[in-house]
């Protein structure tokens, strides 16, 4: 795997991965313009879209019919350099008609096994879970990987 980075212009920049850019940039109070997402935030995103992917790929050999899934993440940074995220919170919102039981074992198979950048940010963070079906919560408890 490798990427790689330009200087833009003040806190923005350029990262090519593959042949595909992102920019990045700072908040105006930090000398960025916010023409772009923060590293952390991408960071978030990855977490949220690393899990996702698991849990669709999943869902899909159980032969399950996803009509909807979206996902928020909240977390908390500590306030002592380095900062970082010190709590997360990864919620899943599925529609469909989805057998519960084969949802929360998706995401519980992500998020103990499969979901690499989820491991590596528990390592720094505790991380939790929230799963909504049709709008009712069905699951939520930490994340736990089995090593």
């Amino acid at each position: 795997m490798k990427a790689n980075l330009s200087w833009i212009e003040n806190m923005k920049f350029v990262c090519d991965n593959h042949g595909l850019s992102t920019i990045m940039d700072a908040e105006v109070e930090h000398g960025g313009s916010g023409a772009g997402p923060t590293p952390k935030e991408l960071v978030l995103n990855a977490m949220m879209s690393c899990t996702a992917m698991d849990v669709v790929a999943m869902l899909k050999k159980m032969r399950q019919e996803i009509t909807e899934l979206k996902m928020e993440i909240e977390a908390e940074k500590n306030t002592t350099h380095p900062i970082h995220f010190k709590t997360a919170i990864l919620i899943f919102r599925f529609q469909g008609s989805l057998e519960a039981d084969k949802v929360i074992k998706a995401v519980e198979l992500s998020l103990s096994k499969y979901c690499g950048v989820n491991y590596m940010i528990s390592k720094t963070c505790a991380i939790s879970f929230k799963i909504f079906l049709n709008d009712n919560m069905i699951k939520q408890g930490p994340v736990i990987f089995i090593e």
